[in-house]
């Protein structure tokens, strides 16, 4: 008996500096994983973390 699927699901945000610029120090890219509500934010979402790469906080977004 599988569950369906609820309405918040679990993303991925990645930090858009380091995934935008080849030539870092590092060679990583900065993921957090959070859940959303499906129904309320249908768009992806953007939220500004802490990344370990770029030792400052930036702007993660939604990947797929």
């Amino acid at each position: 008996m599988a569950k369906n699927k609820g309405v918040r699901i679990v993303i991925t945000l990645e930090c858009t500096e380091c995934r935008s610029n080849p030539t870092k120090r590092s060679n990583g890219v900065s993921r957090y994983t959070s859940q959303k509500n499906r129904r309320n934010t249908s768009e992806r979402l953007e939220v500004k973390k802490f990344c370990r790469h770029c030792n400052k906080h930036t702007v993660h977004k939604e990947t797929k």
